[in-house]
């Protein structure tokens, strides 16, 4: 059978840090797209300059106010038979097009998604969000995908069958969430989404708590616009899905009392050595084993894993505050005419690379004064590329494909350039 063609969309607002890393890891897929595509979405930084340097399609938009209205601006100008829409701060392993091209051999499949893992590994967030993505994607999604019911497809690198999407209308704006309003209506209306968990894609994530805050505001309220918009069908019509649905919400319900529950028997009359052993032990039963596999399967140091583990608690209980914010905010505020509920797209990182370094240094406890900007990277000739300072520093953990350039004005080694053709 021919394997399908694809386009991939880079929807990107102030994006110029970011994006040749993105769009060296779509260069470099095993087996090509047929077209890239980059959304210069309202861009006030070089996003247009840097993405024409990698000699990609660019589509100027007015300024969409979010993600999915970057991505829809795109469809009109696609003709393959899938698009895959990445983050603009996403990197793709070199594999990932080719496997995910896989799943659409079934006529049926209108979705396939990928293993999402973190890109770098060095703020209690980063590290928090490692863990719950090795716990996620190699626990949750696959039994999950067993039933033919992924509960996200996550919009960072889930492909689609263009047809599809475009009878739908393109990815919808009427949830603060695309990937999960689409995924569940078309598992709604009969059509399959697929987890394919050998792709795997690596997203930057908050390094900050108000960048953490953003991001999870905005994916919890999503969620929950979700739930109060098809509750009703997929209890209906895909009740595998409405069942792993139900028991989120029921351990959101119920995590300020899993929280909280050690405390408890701490001051109703067990010991901490007892407190501690039935802590481990439960532990032991529900995030070992995932994280055990998890761990072999991506060839990761077990003491690296070890040593996220204690961040990944303090991002529970962020999530367990966002989830009751969003929950009551969504399903009882809004349903009341109390609210409006979330409907302003803010990303979980800042517009420029000097805010962002900014607001690392700061996480760190390193600007004992403010830094002055640093200019954005320059180009001097066709095929070089010179970048006068790193951007964030570098991380190994998941051996995430990169491209390395020595920078002789720095004297440092970058990882998100595209190789030169002659040395600097």
């Amino acid at each position: 059978m021919t394997r399908p063609s694809l386009t991939f969309i880079v929807p990107a607002h102030n994006e110029e840090e970011g994006l040749p890393a993105t769009l060296e890891s779509l260069l470099q897929q095993t087996e090509p797209a047929d077209e890239i595509i980059v959304v210069n979405d309202g861009s006030t930084d070089r996003t247009r300059e840097v993405a024409e340097r990698y000699g990609v399609t660019v589509l100027d938009a007015p300024g969409t106010g979010s993600k999915a209205g970057a991505q829809n601006y795109a469809l009109p100008y696609c003709t393959t038979d899938l698009v895959l829409p990445v983050d603009a701060d996403t990197v793709l392993a070199d594999d990932y097009a080719a496997l995910i091209r896989k799943p659409f051999a079934d006529p049926n499949v209108a979705i396939a998604a990928g293993c999402v893992m973190t890109r770098f590994t060095n703020t209690v967030w980063e590290r928090g969000r490692q863990i719950e993505y090795l716990f996620g994607f190699h626990w949750f999604r696959p039994v999950q995908q067993a039933y033919g019911s992924p509960v996200v497809c996550s919009g960072c690198c889930s492909a689609f069958r263009l047809d599809t999407l475009r009878e739908f209308g393109g990815f919808p704006e009427r949830t603060i969430v695309e990937d999960i309003d689409y995924s569940w209506s078309q598992q709604i209306a009969g059509h399959g989404a697929v987890y394919v968990a050998d792709a795997v894609a690596y997203a930057a994530e908050p390094i900050n708590a108000k960048f953490m805050k953003k991001q999870l505001w905005r994916w919890k309220s999503g969620y929950f616009q979700n739930v109060r918009q098809h509750a009703r069908n997929l209890l209906a019509r895909k009740r595998w899905l409405a069942l792993w649905v139900g028991l989120s919400v029921a351990e959101i319900v119920l995590s300020p009392l899993m929280l909280t529950l050690p405390v408890w028997w701490a001051t109703h009359g067990h010991g901490p050595i007892s407190v501690a052993a039935w802590w481990l032990g439960g532990e032991a039963l529900t995030l070992a084993p995932a994280l055990a596999y998890a761990t072999f399967k991506r060839k990761i140091n077990p003491l690296r894993v070890l040593a996220c583990y204690p961040s990944f608690y303090v991002l529970k209980f962020f999530n367990a505050y966002y989830d009751w914010k969003a929950l009551i905010n969504e399903l009882v505020l809004v349903p009341l005419g109390l609210s409006r509920g979330l409907h302003v797209y803010e990303k979980g990182r800042a517009d420029t690379p000097t805010q962002r370094r900014r607001h690392a240094g700061a996480h760190r406890g390193l600007l004992a004064r403010k830094q002055e900007p640093t200019a954005a990277p320059t180009f001097t000739d066709q095929d070089t590329v010179r970048i006068p300072r790193p951007s964030l520093p570098m991380d190994d953990t998941l051996r995430i494909p990169v491209v390395k350039l020595y920078d002789p004005d720095t004297e440092t080694t970058l990882q998100f350039a595209r190789p030169p053709a002659k040395a600097l």
